[in-house]
């Protein structure tokens, strides 16, 4: 019997990847999407959404995910769980191992997306979506006029917290050290808002308001004295940056520094057939409709490309 093969494969489920299944399914071409091992991307674990638009009245992460996952089944999208274990892109078709299975694909999207660091502490797990947060811009807005914390020491740090002086009436940023990595204007113009407040050699042991599934404030200790206290706040964002799930890849297709995928006109690497959208190439603005919009990017490439192969 004939091996079967794709006409494309699309790794990653959030919202790069279901919008580029809905378009290659429109498009005929069978897509199967690999869901891997966070089934959604960042969104799952996302609770109001109110910047998406189609949705005046707002919608729930893992719902607007529903949604398209649903669109996107309607055209004939296949989906098929499990994380990709390795990849051959050296030569057609590529080769991606699933587990025990191995599917060849002509052409491959990656819209494995960037996974947020977080600092690890149950009750930090325990209260994402409930004022615990990694993206300013997408939550920035439900903390007006509250009194918030920033994690981190870095540039992505400094913008969560100028970005959150829009909201909130005060900013304290945590940092372990004394020392920031951050450039030094991004420092500088941190540092000059009356809003935002620094608490260096300061560490976070425990996020309060489990039981009330809302923060309550932060049990900070001291790494100087080992003094702890409470730091009341509503709201506790992360600013230590992301993870882009790409590592796989590396020898195959150009990396940047810290991991993003290089891509060339919005979403070509420099593998021929294989196309990259969403956070997993996107550093800048890492939001649902931008990635959404370079799902549809890489989609429309991939038809292009088979078309001009005769496919």
């Amino acid at each position: 019997m004939a091996e079967t093969i794709r006409d494309t494969v699309i790794l990653g489920s959030g919202c790069a990847g279901l919008t580029a299944a809905i378009y290659a399914a429109r498009a005929n071409l069978k897509p199967l999407v690999l869901e891997g091992h966070e089934p959604g991307g960042q969104l799952s674990i996302t609770t109001l959404v109110e910047n998406f638009p189609g949705w005046p009245e707002g919608i729930q992460g893992p719902q607007l995910i529903e949604n398209i996952k649903l669109q996107a089944s309607r055209f004939g999208a296949e989906f098929q769980m499990g994380h990709l274990a390795s990849a051959d892109l050296s030569k057609h078709p590529f080769a991606l191992r699933v587990g025990a299975e191995t599917i060849h694909t002509r052409t491959l999207i990656i819209a494995s997306g960037a996974s947020a660091r977080w600092l690890g502490l149950p009750s930090e797990q325990a209260l994402i979506g409930h004022g615990v947060s990694s993206c300013a811009t997408c939550d920035g807005f439900f903390f007006s006029g509250k009194e918030i914390a920033v994690i981190g020491g870095g540039d992505s740090a400094m913008e969560e917290a100028l970005f959150l002086t829009r909201f909130a009436t005060k900013v304290t940023l945590l940092h372990r050290r004394d020392q920031f990595r951050a450039s030094h204007i991004m420092l500088e113009r941190a540092m000059a808002h009356p809003q935002i407040v620094f608490r260096t050699n300061t560490v976070v042991e425990e996020v309060l308001g489990v039981e009330d599934k809302e923060v309550k404030g932060a049990r900070l200790r001291d790494t100087v004295t080992g003094e702890e206290e409470i730091l009341p706040i509503s709201g506790f964002f992360l600013g230590i940056g992301h993870e882009p799930n790409a590592r796989m890849f590396a020898g195959q297709i150009d990396l940047d520094d810290d991991g993003y995928i290089k891509t060339t006109d919005y979403v070509f690497t420099r593998v021929p057939g294989v196309f990259a959208c969403g956070d997993v190439q996107d550093r800048r603005y890492r939001q649902a409709i931008t990635a959404a919009g370079t799902g549809c990017m890489a989609a429309l490439e991939v038809e292009k490309y088979l078309e001009e192969r005769g496919r």
